[in-house]
């Protein structure tokens, strides 16, 4: 599959580069970023990977740009990926309102099948076989040492594909990750528009619903959720996901961070504790 170079730069010893490409999965050009740690010029470099999924709204710039992972990817060897949140181009079907929490910028990581979602909004696919394969053929990744992690919207889609995926991620954390959308209101939307009213087909992109019917992480997971986070009560809710993982034995580490909202200050702030817990166990 062909890359396009959109700009690469320069970042602590190593090139932070912007790509896009025709999605097979989405049928529309996609465009995600990747940090290459000064390591991966080595010859015969193989190095872990960490994907990032970012929230409602986002693209692949908002992490790109405000994350702050740069420095510490440089100095553990780690690469970082950073895909969008949804397809995107003409033809592309949005929320009918133009609402910020549906429809572009807010895929929710599946795979839909009600239309006029179904052509387009895949990207279950796109995150968990055709992006991890892409990156696998042009840049200097183990494949066997992949981890994903992600904030709000993609912090429910790293855990569910880190629960539904174990093989292939081996290491998983989540920034105020939705953790139950069968419970509550972003999740009832999306979920409800994409994949329609069955709730038993919603159980398989819930994390709390994932846990109760079996599915297990490859190892250990890492929460952080900020105590100040205005979405906190009525859409996050990570109780509900502690509860689950403790009846089920699952080893959760839950932060509630005192003070912190949602936004990427939020998430800057606890992102070298991410990139350490992901490369501790890459």
């Amino acid at each position: 599959m062909t890359l396009e170079t959109v700009s690469t730069s320069k970042a602590h010893g190593g090139t932070l580069g912007v790509y896009k490409h025709q999605s097979t999965a989405t049928g529309t050009g996609m465009t995600f970023s990747v940090f290459l740690p000064p390591q991966a010029a080595e010859v015969g470099a193989k190095l872990p990977v960490l994907f990032y999924l970012s929230g409602l709204t986002c693209t692949h710039a908002n992490v790109t740009d405000k994350g702050e992972y740069r420095r510490l990817c440089a100095e553990l060897g780690l690469i970082f990926v950073a895909p969008d949140t949804s397809p995107r181009g003409e033809g592309v079907a949005d929320d009918a309102e133009g609402a910020y929490d549906f429809g572009l910028g807010a895929g929710f990581y599946v795979n839909a099948t009600e239309e006029p979602f179904a052509a387009h909004y895949r990207m279950w696919d796109y995150v968990t076989q055709e992006l991890p394969a892409l990156i696998a053929d042009n840049f200097p990744i183990d494949p066997a040492r992949m981890g994903i992690t992600g904030h709000s919207m993609g912090g429910h889609g790293a855990l569910t594909i880190g629960l539904t995926f174990p093989d292939k991620f081996k290491s998983l954390s989540a920034f105020a990750p939705i953790v139950a959308p069968g419970q509550v209101p972003w999740g009832h939307k999306a979920l409800g528009g994409y994949l329609g009213q069955d709730r038993a087909a919603w159980r398989a992109h819930d994390a709390v619903a994932l846990i109760e019917d079996g599915k297990r992480p490859a190892g250990d997971i890492l929460v952080d959720q900020g105590a100040a986070d205005g979405f906190l009560v009525e859409q996050l809710r990570p109780e509900l996901f502690e509860a689950a993982c403790k009846a089920a034995g699952v080893n959760l580490t839950l932060r509630l961070q005192d003070g912190y909202d949602h936004s990427y200050n939020f998430i800057s702030t606890f992102m070298d504790d991410h990139l350490r817990w992901h490369a501790e166990r890459l």
